[in-house]
């Protein structure tokens, strides 16, 4: 039984509902299209398949992937939770609210890569929490990869894997490197400078510019932005986001 609609996005819709089976409350994720292209299927799947059998405590749990019309419903735990970027608003968090947080995800993306699973596309729309519990959750899976490497080839840039404010400089496919569980590193790194100081550290609506800063140009520090964060804490958002997967 659908409850309600919690997000409406250009490629898929998102709703709450209630299990007629037993009663419990459910998360249910649909493919906009009604025909959907077979690679858009596939990544579908993907969420499911890939995250199925990972016992992980910060991962959404998958209940089912029901057939429905000519696509996937993927009906998940409901544990209550909005996006980090919902819960943030235009804000940026404390540090006694942040370093948790931070942990937590941490935490997860340990857990992913003990099971060899990249993510490849970390952001706080991602990450849910629960405002009452502060409890952290990863989800949407459909580009994730279970291979310990993987080669990236040049991309049209509008038709990237993963977001682009957040992508590492070898997810963009110029850097001639293959991707490894440090892609996801870089990804996290962008999204602590986003919760410290309430911005991104490139902010383009040009794709290619925005390509450019992450595989040529260095951030600015977030302590120079908000000299309230410690030291330590701005150069671990830093080294994050180094250009080279060795140096993360």
């Amino acid at each position: 039984r659908i409850t309600e609609q919690i997000y409406d996005g250009s490629r898929t819709l998102v709703y709450r509902g209630i299990a007629a089976s037993n009663q419990t409350p459910v998360v249910i994720k649909l493919l906009k299209s009604e025909y959907p292209t077979f690679n858009e299927l596939v990544q579908f799947r993907n969420q499911y398949t890939i995250t199925k059998n990972l016992d992980i405590a910060g991962i959404i749990k998958q209940i089912a992937l029901e057939k429905y019309g000519n696509s996937f419903a993927l009906v998940m735990e409901d544990m209550g939770g909005i996006s980090l970027s919902e819960y943030l608003g235009e804000r940026s968090m404390s540090l006694d609210e942040l370093l948790p947080l931070a942990i937590a995800i941490a935490e997860i993306l340990a857990g992913l890569y003990h099971n060899r699973v990249i993510h490849k596309d970390i952001k706080p729309q991602n990450i849910i929490i629960n405002p009452e519990t502060k409890e952290i959750k990863l989800i949407d899976f459909s580009i994730a990869s279970l291979l310990p490497k993987e080669n990236q080839e040049i991309a049209n840039p509008n038709v990237f894997e993963g977001s682009l404010a957040y992508i590492s400089p070898e997810q963009t496919g110029r850097m001639n490197r293959g991707i490894d569980y440090r892609t996801d590193f870089y990804s996290l790194g962008v999204t602590f400078y986003q919760l410290l100081t309430g911005q991104l550290p490139f902010q383009s609506i040009d794709p290619m510019e925005l390509v450019h800063c992450h595989i040529a140009r260095t951030p600015t520090p977030p302590i120079e932005l908000v000299p309230a964060i410690p030291q330590a804490v701005s150069d671990i958002a830093m080294k994050l986001m180094s250009k080279t997967a060795e140096l993360r």
